[in-house]
């Protein structure tokens, strides 16, 4: 069973990876069993660049297949913030609840379409030695409500409203939100070149898909 490993700790975005991945046949890791895996520093201006970073330090590093991913939330209303920034939007990388007051004080008085927001996904597959074989991106657009919904998800969820479900990414199921998510999007156009790998056959450069 080859492994592939997603460059990061996050164990939700693991659980998702997992969800989506599963049927593939990879031992599937994040970087739990490396302990003496660098971290790396996101010093990137876009999504992309800084899921580069992931996928290139780290894979040659391991010696192993690296998924490097970056994903975050864009309000045009707000010049695109909070944006690569996301997960420490309020200071403190990885409290939620502190972005999401943040996010809402900044949206503060906003209506309409000045609430539609998207998340973003980019995921850059590289080789034992480093070398970025495919690199893919999602979307998902939606309102920010002005309270949270639902206790699923995680990051900004509860409050990122999908239109045609009437519903957060905190109330729809895994399933659903799976279809429709960015990371969904974005691992799903890269699920060609992973089954193929997952096959034993030799992968050739795929063209950046946006």
């Amino acid at each position: 069973m080859p492994r592939l490993v997603l460059g990061s700790r996050n164990k939700k975005k693991l659980g998702e990876l997992l969800d989506l991945l599963g049927d593939l046949g990879f031992d599937l890791v994040d970087l739990s069993p490396y302990p003496d895996a660098p971290e790396v520093d996101e010093t990137g201006d876009t999504f992309e660049a800084n899921a580069r970073l992931k996928a290139v330090q780290l894979a040659p590093t391991l010696g192993e297949w690296v998924l490097g991913e970056d994903s975050g939330l864009c309000v045009p209303s707000l010049g695109g913030a909070p944006g690569i920034f996301s997960a420490r939007y309020a200071g403190e990388h990885g409290n939620d609840a502190a972005n999401n007051a943040k996010l809402l004080a900044e949206l503060a008085g906003k209506t309409g379409d000045d609430r539609r927001a998207y998340y973003v996904s980019a995921v850059v597959l590289a080789n034992p030695a480093g070398e970025v074989l495919a690199v893919t991106e999602g979307r998902c657009w939606g309102i920010i409500d002005v309270v949270p919904h639902g206790a699923g998800g995680f990051g900004y969820d509860p409050l990122f409203i999908v239109p045609e479900y009437h519903a957060s990414f905190g109330e729809l199921s895994p399933r659903v939100k799976r279809a429709l998510s960015h990371r969904g999007r974005a691992i799903g156009k890269l699920r060609p070149a992973l089954r193929a790998l997952a096959a034993g056959k030799e992968l050739s450069r795929m063209v950046t898909t946006i």
